[in-house]
């Protein structure tokens, strides 16, 4: 594959795009692959049209390298946060997520001063789809809700406990990745992750990987869910949602996925009501306790008479008693 690297060549004698196809939207090492070649054959990156198939990264594994610029191409040198930076972007569900990066890889290897300038826009647009791709794993992983179900392996082996079932809607390519985590972090039980995209499943020994479900096909809340919902209902306060602030650290796109979240628009009215209620009441006049001491008279002739040491044992048992307090007060000051 040839290539006219001077850009007054390029103007005179455009070319057409070489088109490079990867095996899936998240195919990272077809993408290096087919990167290193593009680089040894100086093509740029105007003149490469990126396309990703649909294989999930588990079937990209058992599949050859099919690339038209894949090849034996020497090992480029680029920075370590550079690689980090791609491993997260790839996931992105931008559809120019790897013009982008071939690009910062064109002007790593020709503009060595780039990894120094933290402003410059192409590195934080790469910045910016490694970010979201994080936050869209968090989220999963916080919000993700499995519920038990007794299905034909548990009717037959029911000592190997019940699936585990969880439907969720990520914005990117994250079940893979996500899937490795809930492996090691629920190794001992059966369990599948649905969602639009793809779907993977734990055997308990295995990861397995198949086409994306609908949200039908997830159970709905079991008893247990319910009843920790009317809990919740019972013991809700007033006082404690702070709207505002839970909307600034949680988008929409999130909240509306969490469970029992249909019931807290209710639960906010009805505290609001009640506390415009107590509000426009009048306000009402506590009596006040009064503590009478009994004082004894003091007469003309008495005299109060303390000794030099007993006025330095009342003055130590005063700033003991007041350190103390200071103790008790300290922590809820804090």
């Amino acid at each position: 594959m040839g290539s006219m690297s001077d850009p007054l060549t390029n103007d005179l004698f455009p070319q057409a795009p070489a088109p490079v196809t990867l095996r899936g939207p998240a195919d990272l090492e077809g993408f290096r692959r087919a990167a290193r070649s593009l680089l040894v054959q100086n093509i740029l990156p105007a003149q490469v049209s990126w396309h990703s198939g649909t294989a999930t990264a588990h079937e990209l594994s058992a599949l050859p390298p099919e690339s038209p610029a894949a090849g034996d191409a020497p090992a480029i040198q680029v920075p370590p946060e550079f690689v980090t930076l791609c491993e997260s972007a790839v996931l992105h569900s931008n559809p120019g997520r790897f013009d982008l990066l071939y690009r910062l890889l064109w002007r790593l290897v020709h503009e060595p001063g780039l990894r120094h300038d933290p402003l410059d826009a192409d590195m934080a647009e790469a910045q910016r789809l490694a970010h979201e791709v994080q936050r869209d794993m968090h989220k999963m992983k916080a919000f993700v809700r499995f519920r038990s179900v007794q299905d034909d392996t548990f009717r037959n082996h029911p000592e190997g406990g019940p699936l585990h079932v969880a439907w969720f809607e990520p914005e990117h390519t994250i079940v893979e990745a996500v899937a490795l985590v809930f492996a090691n972090r629920f190794s001992q039980m059966r369990w599948a992750l649905l969602t639009p995209q793809t779907s993977a499943r734990w055997d308990g020994a295995q990861l397995h990987f198949a086409p994306g479900a609908s949200k039908e096909d997830a159970p709905p809340p079991d008893a247990g869910e319910q009843r920790w919902l009317a809990f919740y209902q019972r013991i809700f306060q007033p006082a404690r949602p702070a709207v505002p602030a839970q909307h600034k650290g949680m988008p929409r796109k999130y909240r509306r996925k969490l469970p029992g979240v249909e019931r807290m628009p209710p639960l906010v009215s009805a505290a609001h009501q009640r506390g415009s209620r107590l509000a426009s009441q009048p306000a009402r006049r506590m009596p006040q306790a009064r503590a009478e001491l009994a004082v004894p008279a003091r007469t003309a002739g008495m005299q109060v008479q303390l000794s030099l040491d007993g006025l330095y044992e009342a003055s130590a048992a005063s700033a003991e008693c007041d350190a103390g307090w200071a103790d008790q007060l300290t922590p809820l000051a804090a």
